[in-house]
Formats: structure tokens, sequence, C-alpha cells
């Protein structure tokens, strides 16, 4: 794992980000703070001391990741995340003064409201900071000035994802050099060099590009529809190999997990819309609300409405992507998702009937006993108002246990069994309900997996068998309710 740290600008310390209230997860908010430790392990750089304890730079209730000094050694600037009533907040950059006096509060450069500051790095006269955030899907090169101010886009990202900013120091003489990794869902990541005042990046290595050359694949599509509640959501679709516009094909509606995360123009493994759309689907990938990259409030606006809202969205989502694409066949559309897509898939098998066929991998069953059992239940309360023996009626009305009466549509349920995040006994209590309900079902366990299917043999078996499932039952009469 990567250490966040980083050296005092005289070589006298270390800055680091750690947490001390581990033990307080089932009670509070676990956060990390910033510590200052001597190179020679004493309690403070600053004095040059020898022995004793790291000095907390930060106070102990805000989350702190990623420190960094400026070029110029007179700031020091870290990711924050508050802690507040939210169960979710965009990462701000802030700085504090170098060296530190008293318990100075930090002052804010950018992200927060709009976005969520990933990777950063200054250039070399430390007046501008470089950072990249997720939005609308993609990962954008934005800009800012140090003493804070109004931040900006870096020309305008159309296609992929940047990730891994570096820039190099001042003892590179010249223009700032820049560089990152760019891929996108049909070009596997690289390093690129990228001109600082536009975003136009040139590759530096082609370790994939004849590979990536070879496969019948297109870009991902996106587009944007409003909402019923008046939300402007964005969606990617990814087209089949040998696409041809004047045919039908039909639709898998693939849900992300987090829910803290978005569907990004990028290159991957696991879940990967090219390889599950192959069989012949084109594939939809929605940001639901929950999602990051479109503003701090579309993320937390999910508290308190963990699925109903979340699931109508992709709903509306799909009959969006039916009115705009011909290609799409409406008769046929199914649907899966990991985790937090998993847990959205179980709400769509108790509350529609539309979809063929459901995949569900490490998907919640029961809110209570998913609280019980998860090693993350602290947010989980929080996102219902408070714990399962306080009256709120998320604990009941959201639960999909609660509506195993209206299964209907046949699921295919998979679990690591290693999972600790989505403990192995929600798939057992689908499963249990679906065999209760007499509903077509079939139950996959990893025994060598964890919350993630990240075993090469695994994965293979993995798309062969959602394949299987949802070919089998597309060939069959859709699913009704009585």
């Amino acid at each position: 794992a990567d250490l966040a740290a980083a050296w005092t600008p005289d070589g006298s310390g270390v800055v680091f980000a750690a947490t001390t209230n581990r033990a307080d997860w089932a009670h509070a908010e676990v956060v990390q703070s910033l510590w200052l430790v001597s190179a020679g392990g004493g309690a403070s750089a600053r004095a040059g001391g020898a022995g004793g304890e790291p000095e907390r730079l930060s106070d102990g209730k805000d989350d702190y990741a990623g420190p960094s000094f400026s070029p110029d050694g007179r700031t020091l600037y870290a990711r924050m995340a508050p802690t507040n009533e939210h169960t979710f907040n965009n990462s701000r950059l802030v700085a504090f003064a170098w060296p530190r006096t008293g318990s100075a509060v930090p002052r804010a450069v950018a992200g927060g409201p709009d976005h969520d500051v990933g990777a950063y790095a200054f250039t070399p006269d430390s007046r501008t900071v470089f950072f990249l955030a997720e939005d609308a899907g993609h990962t954008r090169l934005f800009r800012a000035p140090t003493t804070g101010g109004r931040e900006q886009e870096v020309g305008t990202m159309t296609s992929g994802t940047f990730g891994g900013l570096q820039i190099a120091d001042a003892a590179v003489k010249g223009p700032v050099r820049m560089a990152a990794v760019w891929e996108s869902a049909t070009s596997p990541p690289e390093i690129v060099r990228i001109d600082p005042a536009t975003a136009r990046w040139t590759p530096l290595t082609k370790f994939n590009s004849e590979r990536a050359a070879r496969i019948d694949w297109q870009p991902l599509r996106e587009f944007w529809f409003t909402s019923s509640k008046g939300k402007r959501i964005h969606s990617f679709i990814a087209v089949p190999p040998g696409f041809d516009s004047t045919k039908t094909y039909p639709l898998f509606v693939l849900i992300h997990g987090g829910p803290a995360s978005m569907w990004t123009d990028n290159f991957g493994l696991r879940w990967n819309p090219h390889l599950l759309g192959a069989p012949g689907f084109v594939v939809l990938m929605t940001d639901y609300t929950g999602s990051t990259g479109y503003g701090e409030k579309f993320s937390q606006d999910i508290q308190f409405d963990p699925h109903e809202g979340p699931a109508k969205e992709l709903n509306e989502a799909a009959d969006s992507a039916i009115k705009r694409f011909r290609f799409i066949d409406a008769t046929k559309q199914v649907a899966g998702g990991a985790s937090y897509g998993g847990h959205l898939t179980n709400w769509l098998a108790v509350t529609t009937t539309r979809y063929r066929a459901l995949v569900s991998h490490a998907g919640q069953w029961d809110l209570e006993s998913q609280w019980a059992t998860s090693d993350y239940n602290y947010g989980r309360e929080r996102n219902v108002g408070g714990p399962p023996w306080e009256d709120h009626a998320i604990w009941r009305t959201q639960s999909p246990m609660r509506r195993a009466a209206n299964l209907h549509t046949p699921v295919l349920v998979s679990v690591g069994e290693r999972d600790y995040r989505v403990p192995m006994n929600n798939a057992l209590e689908m499963w249990t309900a679906l065999q209760r309900q007499q509903i077509p079902s079939r139950l996959i366990i990893w025994p060598d997996e964890n919350h993630w299917i990240l075993r090469g043999e695994n994965s293979r078996f993995f798309y062969r068998e959602v394949a299987a499932w949802f070919q089998r039952w597309l060939s069959e009469p859709a699913a009704t309710g009585q």
C-alpha cells in the first residue's frame, strides 16, 4: 500500500496521515489526522528532539490524506474531507503555513461543493496547483491559484480519463512539464505528457496500442436526461462487437457500486462493459443519485433514500436510452451489478418485472443483517437515520427482504466467501428467499475471493456464467407479477 507521507522541506521530519480511532468504527467515523515525526524518531521535527511520540498537526475531527509540501517549502497541503451530518463529503485541498505555529485553521484552496480533489501537483513557482477530479464520467485536469480562487478545467476533456498526475520539480528549467496516465474504455493505460495550457496529451508509451487496435470495440457514447424529479442524469452506453445500427440488441443495465463512485471512461477488467456486452448486448451505465462527479450535493442526496430513488433513476435511464437509440430492443432488458450495484439489483428484483433476468454479486438483501455483519456499519445506520432498534422507517420500507413476496425475476446470485464488506450471509438470505418463492435462481460462491472477483480463471468463469444466464432467460417469456 502507498504511505501517505511527505518529507519536511528541511529534511528533518516526515508528515504523514494516520488514524488513532480505528476502535471507534461501530459508533463514530474513523478519520485520519496529519502527524509530524522527526527523522530521528523525535517528538517534534521542529524541535529536533529524539524519542517520544509523533505530534498531531490537525484536529481529530476531519479526515486528512495525501500531505505534500509546496516547492518553495512555505506551505503544507493535504486533502481534507469534513466530518458532519452527511455520510459523504468531497475532499478539499487545504493549506497550512509552514513551519506551523499553534493550531491554525487550514485554508481552503480547491475542491468541495463542485469537485472531489484527487491527485494534485504544483508548478515550480508554487503559485498554481493542478489537480485531477471526477467530473461527469471522466477524471479531468483542473487548475487553481494556490492563494485561493476560481478553479477551472484545463482544456475540455471529451474522452478518456487522467490519473497519476506529476509535475517536474523546480530543478528542471523551462516550461512546466507535466505527465500523467491516460486511458479510456477502449485504450488501456499509457503514460502521456500533458500540455499544461490546453491539456492536450502526447503518448510517451505504447505498450498496448497494437493489441487494443485489434479488438472490435467502439468508444463509449454518453447522454443526459432529466429524471422525473428534475435531476440531470448522465449515462454511458457501450455497443457490442460487430455492431450494426440497423439491427436491434438486448439492453443490459449495468449498475456501479459505491454508491460514492461513478462510471468512468476508463479501462478495467472487473465488470468491463465491452466484455459483458460481447455476447450481443448494448450496455447502459447510469450515474444514479449518490454517484460522485456531479457535485457534492448530488452524492449526498442518497442519504435517507438508499434504494428507491436511485433504482427509479436506473429504470428511467433505460426508458430514455430506448427512446434515443432505435437499436435497443425494449422487450429484452436485463440488469445487474456488484456491491452497491448488487444492493440496487436486489431492490429491482422486488420492485419491477421489466427485466428478464438479474445478476447480483455481493448484494445487500436485508438492511438489518447487513448492518450487523459488515465491516462497515456506522455509515449505513447514518444513511437510514439511526440503529435498527430505533424507529426509523427505512429499515423496513427500503429493505429488499421485506418485499420478498414480490420476487418474480430469475436471479444469478454470486458472492465471495471472504467478503467482509457485504458478507456471504446476504447472498444466502436472498438465495433462501428465491428458493422459498420458487423463483428460478442460481447461487455461485467463490471460496477464495473477497468483495471482488480478482483471480483470472474465476473472472473468466464469471463472465461466461453471466452471459449464459442472460441468454437463457432472454429466450424465455418475460416474468410477470401477480
